[in-house]
């Protein structure tokens, strides 16, 4: 007979547990403990753990759409828009961005808000390929930088050990002044570096992508 416990409450025990351990110390037999089952009985619904890690990623994505706004008609709005929400909902869950990053989306739900966005560029005049192009270099610039973030500050006015710029700074050597300098941009506000690195891939796209032809109307 199957446990009396379902995919539903696994992913959400794994990802409260999350918060806790991080994602190295989140294992099967402990969120089974969690449960009060043994771990065998999580097999029932997940072969292994990479495929809890997918469906917690897509149970993330699913809250992040909840009540999402309707897409700005301007692409580069409706781009930055999404990746802020993107960071915004990695940065809910400790280790967010390494969880999701690599998984593999258990359903078809993401499909419509992706349709959604790439019709923004589609009426903008963008061919799909570079609609694509510009959606998936903005995803990849957002996960890595999020787990950059996440790896300086672990859970939100936390400074993990390794990380303080002085300390950095006076191990290495004072040839290299300008890399010692440089730890206080690289582990400094994340939030402004978050939005200048951001316009500089929209820039980017702008200047890189051009539409192939003149804009249809919405």
């Amino acid at each position: 007979m199957p446990p009396k416990l379902d995919r539903a409450q696994v992913v959400d025990t794994a990802l409260r547990l999350l918060d806790e351990t991080g994602l190295d110390g989140l294992t099967l037999r402990r969120i089974a403990t969690e449960l009060d089952v043994k771990a065998p009985a999580l097999y029932w619904h997940f072969a292994n753990k990479q495929a809890l890690l997918d469906e917690m990623a897509t149970e993330m994505l699913r809250r992040m759409s909840a009540g999402s706004p309707e897409l700005p008609d301007d692409w580069r709005e409706a781009l930055a828009g999404t990746c802020r929400t993107l960071r915004d909902g990695l940065l809910g869950y400790r280790d967010g961005a390494k969880v999701f990053s690599g998984t593999r989306l258990t359903d078809s739900g993401h499909t419509g808000g992706q349709h959604a966005l790439l019709a923004v560029f589609d009426r903008a005049g963008f061919a799909l390929a570079d609609a694509v192009l510009a959606l998936t270099t903005a995803y990849a610039f957002t996960i890595g930088f999020v787990i950059e973030e996440q790896a300086v500050h672990p859970v939100p006015g936390e400074r993990a050990p390794g990380y303080d710029p002085d300390r950095r700074a006076a191990g290495i050597d004072p040839e290299h002044a300008l890399a010692a300098a440089a730890g206080r941009e690289i582990f400094g506000d994340f939030e402004q570096r978050f939005e200048r690195g951001l316009a500089i891939v929209v820039a980017g796209v702008g200047a890189s992508l051009k539409p192939l032809s003149t804009p249809s109307a919405p």
